[in-house]
């Protein structure tokens, strides 16, 4: 809900003129889907699940994530006025998710060293 409500809302209205940074949004793209695929994760893990299964739910997040924002820029280009779809927000999107699931592998399913 979180993301779909700051992808769609207009912030046309709001004075940003002092957080002028270049690109900025690209940055919060990847934290949105990065963090969304962090916790969709988090919330859905079972002890009962074996590796294989948790593996499997992770890669589901992950493609989930990956089309929800390809659906959200759509949305932006077709149903509003003052928000435009752009690729670049898709692929910022795309490997915001793909690092998330980086970092849960190697939190969660990482092979103990041997010492």
């Amino acid at each position: 809900m979180f993301v779909t409500f700051f992808s769609l809302f207009s912030f046309s209205d709001l004075d940003t003129s002092r957080f002028d940074i270049p690109h900025m949004d690209k940055a919060v793209h990847f934290t949105f889907y990065f963090v969304m695929v962090l916790l969709a994760f988090l919330a859905s893990i079972k002890k009962e699940l074996q590796v294989n299964g948790m593996l499997k739910l992770l890669w589901y997040i992950v493609l989930f994530a990956i089309v929800y924002g390809i659906i959200i820029e759509v949305i932006q280009h077709v149903a509003t006025d003052n928000r435009h779809g752009d690729p670049l927000d898709v692929l910022a999107n795309s490997i915001g998710a793909i690092v998330g699931m980086l970092v849960i592998r190697f939190l969660f399913f990482r092979k103990p060293s041997l010492k």
